[in-house]
């Protein structure tokens, strides 16, 4: 069974097929047609619906594609669709602004847009146009323009208003609190189900017992196979109540992150710590995206053109795995075995990922080459951290995804780096063993040889910057 409030309405649903998402559910189900569907994949925010749970005795919102949210997402959880948003026979504020602003012309995408601007208002302190773009990232407008919604967005967030959400807040922080006693869930209809444990102890022996299973975190990829190819998936196990994967430690040594930590929640952290990754997350996607999708899953996948794999290779990431009791660390460049493939055994999941210390240096650079700059798939990703003494290179990692079947670091390139000064002659030979390294393919994204020459540029382009030759502003940093 699962439990959420749909708004305030307690919703129970004892057996329903586990493959549903919750768009279909709201639309076929619950008659909620506001919530629209355009692309299935997570690309066009039409979908966007708000998620609500409770941190610190506190709500947050956070958007979400419901196209790619299974209902085992929901357990816990309050639900929020554009249906919600009236106060009393008035507009919320949002919708209000929208109107004014003439923001809406077919009206089609208008409620996604509205729920992301709903959840952008919960999570601001006023106005700010880069964290309203950024939340507006995943919505796409095809006929009224972006000018007059970003209107509305600095309306909605510089004239707040206490709406029906903030008054009952506290009452849906109790309601949802309760609903969070009730343990291991297990939804299932016919031959479709969901597990949900709550420990690592009731994931490892359920999955040990089921390795068929699907394992389940953000559903970002996984989903696709039953919205796009049309699969049914008879197991899967959710991880959204793993306590111990979302779990964050930062010791002097290492930095451990939980495996089913969100990518939102890493792109705030890491801030800091490695802000070079924080800022190629924000190119990760969309926000729904991130708000869902999982450091874990974006390795276990094993995309050769997966983001956060060739910076992790770059800092010599390692994972902990887990099968039944047993526990294993394993260098992340020895968990890709080929396109698509990993070394996982029967049974066995990433638990953590574990970051040392030791590889933060401040020469580490990462930059991702992609047709377009927000939510759009690399075509190659290059990540490099050198370590020097008395500007002799001691240490090279260089790491690339896009140019072969898995992410990898180019170990020739590595090669021709250490023991060598920061010099032409360096970076040329460096350059050179690139050709060792890969051996790119040719697909719609990019040539063969344009991906072998931009690897070479980028290496380029990273020598330059740590000589102090290259003084540019990256187009990912932002311009008021």
């Amino acid at each position: 069974m699962i439990q959420f409030l749909l708004n305030q309405t307690l919703v129970s649903e004892h057996q329903i097929d586990a493959n549903t998402t919750v768009l279909n559910y709201l639309r076929q189900q619950k008659g909620r047609c506001g919530t629209k569907e355009g692309c299935a994949s997570g690309d066009c925010g039409a979908c966007t619906v708000t998620l609500g749970s409770v941190v610190e005795g506190k709500m947050r919102y956070e958007t979400v594609n419901s196209c790619l949210l299974p209902m085992g997402a929901l357990d816990g959880k309050q639900l929020l669709t554009v249906e919600d948003l009236r106060q009393g026979d008035q507009l919320h504020g949002v919708q209000q602004a929208m109107v004014n602003c003439h923001a809406s012309q077919c009206g089609f995408c208008t409620p996604g847009f509205v729920m992301s601007l709903f959840t952008l208002q919960k999570n601001s302190n006023g106005w700010d146009r880069q964290q309203a773009e950024s939340a507006l990232a995943g919505n796409l407008c095809r006929c009224t323009g972006y000018r007059p919604i970003v209107e509305a967005a600095r309306i909605a967030c510089e004239q707040p208003e206490e709406d029906s959400f903030t008054q009952r807040e506290q009452e849906t922080v109790k309601r949802l609190k309760e609903m969070q006693q009730h343990a291991f869930s297990d939804v299932v209809i016919e031959s479709s189900r969901c597990v949900i444990p709550k420990t690592c102890a009731q994931l490892a022996r359920f999955y040990l017992d089921h390795p068929q299973a699907v394992l389940l975190a953000g559903g970002t990829d996984v989903m696709l196979r039953i919205t796009q190819q049309y699969q049914k998936l008879p197991l899967m196990i959710t991880l959204e109540k793993v306590e111990e994967l979302h779990q964050w430690q930062e010791t002097s040594e290492a930095i451990l992150i939980g495996a089913a930590v969100p990518l939102s929640v890493c792109q705030q952290r890491l801030q800091t710590t490695i802000p070079i990754f924080s800022e190629m997350l924000h190119r990760f996607a969309s926000l729904q995206i991130r708000n869902r999708g999982t450091l874990g899953g974006n390795i276990a996948n094993a995309s050769p053109i997966g983001d956060c794999s060739p910076m992790l290779l770059a800092l010599d990431a390692s994972l902990i795995l887990q099968q039944g009791e047993r526990l294993r660390q394993l260098p992340l460049d020895q968990f890709f075995l080929g396109y698509r493939r990993t070394a996982l055994e029967s049974g066995e999941f990433i638990r953590a990922i574990h970051i040392p210390r030791v590889t933060l240096s401040p020469d580490f650079r990462a930059w991702k080459v992609s047709k377009r700059r927000e939510d759009d798939i690399s075509a190659v990703f290059a990540a490099f951290n050198l370590k020097r003494d008395e500007g002799v290179i001691t240490e090279a990692r260089v790491a690339y995804g896009g140019m072969a079947g898995v992410p990898r670091r180019a170990s020739a390139c590595e090669a021709a780096l250490i023991g060598q000064l920061l010099s032409a002659t360096t970076l040329e030979n460096a350059c050179r063993a690139l050709v060792q390294d890969f051996q790119p393919l040719s697909d719609a994204r990019a040539s063969a040889a344009w991906r072998m020459q931009l690897a070479k540029n980028l290496l380029r382009r990273y020598f330059h910057q740590l000589n102090g030759e290259l003084a540019v502003s990256e187009v990912s940093h932002y311009v008021s």
